[in-house]
């Protein structure tokens, strides 16, 4: 927002003028400026070109954005009217040539090649920084609270280090923390969590962005299976109670959460929002991927120690406590609903319900 003419004046204290002329170089250099036409003073309604205001762009370093959080977010704000004039995205891929890569270019973004586990390829991308979007991956191979843990504090120091004043992080909830300790091993959401209190404690204002269970994961590992009757039916198995609900996100829409944080920073500093267009128990779910599909779905509970073993073993007790945070103590702890309706309320745009989603991709079951 441009400040007024006499906010203007008292910020660079010059003497009351009286007429329209621009002061003296003297006058400039005396007030420490170091060009005899600032960039504050072109600001100046007394000195714009044909008396008009205008802003230089902040710039938006998008981490990830060829994945899908940071392409929605990338693609969120070159698209937006009123962003786009607010904000220079600069996307951070480790590849530049690929054809997400190039679809970021033609729409305005500065394509930038930069990796997370190069710490040396961090102050380029960050260089001149305003804005940061800051994501890792988890890595299911194992060890990912080094990783990410590695990787994030990097990404977050040298973001302060370039100047950066706003962050916002790609959380999580915090199954340790709602568990009050009894679920120690799903360390790919505590890890987020844990950046987050890292990230609260720098001099930088910050936002989180947490997002919900993916719809796109009905077409890969949550995808229902063909009944053991053989009965062309297909169950939804899983150790979910069948009334436990999941707050549900088309990952895409990303951007619709941080595009609101963006549009008003100073209001949401601090926030956290607990982003997904709904929550759907797991009777709702096989009823919407029956309506979609039409083919009868139908929930089962597993027991939990044949669930285990359906689960690869690499990351087996990880993704059992992430499904035990979700039946014992909900997504996001006991205040789910409440902040998920919140962060529901602040996004920019119509989000996308499952079945629209599912409807969208085409999705099927053969």
């Amino acid at each position: 927002m441009v400040a007024r003419c006499k906010d203007i004046k008292r910020t660079l204290n010059f003497p009351r003028m009286q007429s329209l002329q621009q002061p003296s170089l003297s006058q400039l250099f005396a007030f420490g400026l170091q060009q005899p036409l600032s960039q504050n003073l072109l600001l100046h309604p007394r000195f714009s070109k044909n008396n008009t205001t205008t802003m230089a762009k902040q710039r938006l370093v998008v981490f990830g954005a060829t994945g899908n959080q940071g392409g929605s977010v990338s693609r969120a704000v070159l698209d937006d009217p009123e962003l786009s004039k607010r904000y220079a995205v600069r996307a951070i891929t480790r590849d530049t040539s690929t054809a997400k890569a190039q679809d970021l270019k033609s729409r305005g973004a500065d394509v930038v090649a930069a990796d997370l586990d190069d710490p040396f390829s961090l102050p380029a991308a960050l260089h001149g920084a305003n804005f940061v979007f800051a994501i890792t991956a988890t890595s299911y191979e194992g060890h990912t609270r080094t990783i990410e843990t590695r990787q994030a504090t990097a990404l977050i120091d040298e973001a302060i280090k370039q100047g950066a004043s706003y962050i916002i992080w790609s959380s999580m909830s915090h199954p340790a923390k709602i568990s009050s300790g009894k679920l120690a091993h799903a360390v790919h959401f505590d890890v987020k969590a844990e950046i987050e209190t890292y990230l609260r404690a720098q001099p930088v204002k910050s936002a989180f962005f947490a997002p919900g269970s993916f719809m796109q994961n009905f077409t890969t590992m949550m995808a229902p299976r063909p009944s053991p009757a053989n009965d062309g039916s297909y169950v939804l198995a899983n150790v979910q109670r069948p009334e436990t609900r999941l707050p549900l996100i088309d990952v895409t829409e990303s951007g619709a959460w941080v595009s609101a944080i963006l549009a008003d920073p100073e209001a949401y500093d601090g926030a956290f929002f607990a982003a997904a267009e709904g929550l759907y128990s797991q009777v709702e779910i096989a009823e919407v991927l029956s309506r979609v599909s039409g083919k009868t779905v139908r929930h089962v509970q597993v027991d939990d120690e044949v669930y285990k073993g359906y689960l690869p073993e690499a990351s087996r007790e990880m993704l059992f406590e992430m499904n035990l945070l979700f039946r014992e103590y909900g997504y996001y702890g006991e205040s789910m609903e409440r902040d998920v309706q919140w962060a529901k309320e602040q996004a920019r745009g119509t989000l996308t319900g499952l079945e629209g989603f599912l409807r969208r991709i085409g999705w099927g079951l053969e």
